[in-house]
């Protein structure tokens, strides 16, 4: 199995922004959240992981095949890079795992008998809580 490609800084674009939520005066002074946005379809990867990574259904995966990545859960800009880094790097690698193909298989013939021997008791149990006459 191939190792998952590793996204370099290169091809992803940060953008500082003010963070959300309590934070006391240093939120409204210190823009320490990361907006990361990485193009699929302009970046190096291998095209299998480039297509299943846009077929993810993820609501960072914008229509125009941008991934938008917004850390804010430190109070370092450095820490948020790092941070959203990671998060992308971790869909590159969920995308890179190729699912293994589904093989249809069959019950055996005695995993049968034994389901509909059980519907044939369960039946009877049931057809004997009529009424008595």
């Amino acid at each position: 199995m191939h190792p998952a490609p590793i996204v370099s800084e290169s091809e992803v674009e940060f953008t500082a922004i003010r963070a959300q939520g309590a934070g006391g005066q240093n939120v409204n002074k210190v823009s320490n959240a990361a907006h990361l946005r990485f193009d699929v379809r302009a970046s190096s990867l291998p095209e299998a992981v480039k297509a299943r990574l846009l077929a993810l259904g993820d609501q960072r995966v914008g229509k125009d095949g941008v991934i938008v990545i917004k850390a804010q859960t430190f109070r370092s800009l450095d820490k948020n890079r790092a941070e959203a880094l990671r998060r992308l790097q971790e869909m590159v690698d969920a995308a890179a795992h190729v699912p293994k193909a589904r093989r249809a298989t069959r019950p055996t013939r005695a995993s049968v008998t034994r389901r509909l021997d059980g519907k044939a008791r369960r039946s009877a149990v049931k057809a004997g809580r009529g009424r008595v006459e």
